[in-house]
């Protein structure tokens, strides 16, 4: 299949899960049944009757949320492909989503990416015991207020930094509890319109998670990558990467460094993207995509409707 140069597929990460998404595309024989059969036989339980039926606390378990965000993507993907969709010419995922974008990329086999993911929401979790962490959207101050009102947060030994560069004007931050009100605190009085506590398990993306980074290593490190067939954009650089061992290097540091989306988009923009399609449930990155680069066009995918809108305008 020829490759159409200024597509790019993006995919979520963790926020964008609800339990019921994207069941209309669910049926006997179909590519999605497939997928999640052999998620089911990677991870020893029924995710997709988890995502189905479960309640919204099972779901938004970091360990369950990353394979069940990661398994609806490359599903998505898949019957993408089996439709004779549109090939990107690039690819990449906020967060969590890159574990997708590498899987969907030819980087790394699903089976082995479902149970990396798992272990990676686990240590991610684990790092840092409930109610130590926090994170907080600012909104509408610009990113180097946001900075300076966490470096002054942090004076007092409570870690607080910049973890997601979300959009113009909407950045995330993360770490200790008392060091994120107080960072919070500090971007009103410096003119934020708003300042959100965001209803998470950990201070992702930053220092804190460093025992999560190194315990993950070892199990990267077992698996095979391969070089992408269709090139990722990176988080940690927002820049696409061949080497096989670089792109596991950067998988790792992603836990603990802040996701640099405004430049992943930029950078796309720059290698000629005009339209992206978000491959996975929500419409989070398409929001954000459109603040980016007003001049994107945007398409989702969370439902039957959207997908096949999305195929025929790729």
């Amino acid at each position: 299949m020829s490759t159409t140069a200024n597509l790019a597929f993006v995919f979520p990460g963790q926020g964008s899960q609800k339990v019921g998404m994207l069941a209309d595309f669910y049926q006997e024989g179909s590519v999605f049944k497939q997928t999640f059969d052999e998620a089911q036989a990677a991870l020893g339980y029924d995710l997709w009757a988890l995502i189905q039926s479960g309640t919204q606390d099972e779901l938004n378990m970091t360990e369950v949320t990353q394979p069940a965000l990661l398994a609806c993507s490359v599903a998505l993907w898949r019957k993408w492909q089996a439709e004779g969709g549109a090939q990107p010419a690039y690819m990449s995922g906020h967060s969590l989503g890159e574990w997708s974008a590498l899987v969907c990329a030819g980087v790394v086999a699903f089976e082995d990416a479902l149970r990396l993911v798992r272990s990676r929401g686990k240590y991610m979790q684990e790092a840092v015991p409930a109610g130590v962490g926090a994170m907080a959207a600012i909104i509408g101050l610009d990113d180097a207020a946001v900075e300076a009102a966490c470096a002054t947060a942090a004076e007092g030994g409570d870690i607080v930094s910049p973890v997601n560069y979300n959009s113009p004007g909407q950045l995330v931050i993360a770490g200790m509890k008392a060091g994120v009100e107080k960072a919070m605190e500090l971007c009103k009085e410096a003119g934020a319109k708003r300042a959100l506590p965001l209803p998470v398990s950990a201070p992702f993306h930053t220092a804190l998670m460093k025992p999560a980074a190194d315990k993950l290593a070892a199990e990267v490190e077992a698996v095979e990558f391969n070089t992408p067939l269709i090139p990722v954009v990176h988080n940690v650089t927002a820049k696409t990467e061949a080497d096989a061992n670089t792109i596991k290097a950067l998988m790792i540091q992603q836990i603990s460094a802040p996701v640099l989306w405004v430049d992943c988009v930029n950078e796309l923009v720059a290698l000629g993207v005009e339209k992206t399609v978000e491959c996975g449930p929500g419409k989070v990155l398409s929001g954000l995509n459109k603040r980016i680069q007003k001049s994107l066009a945007v398409s989702a995918t969370e439902t039957t409707d959207l997908f096949a809108e999305a195929l025929a305008n790729a």
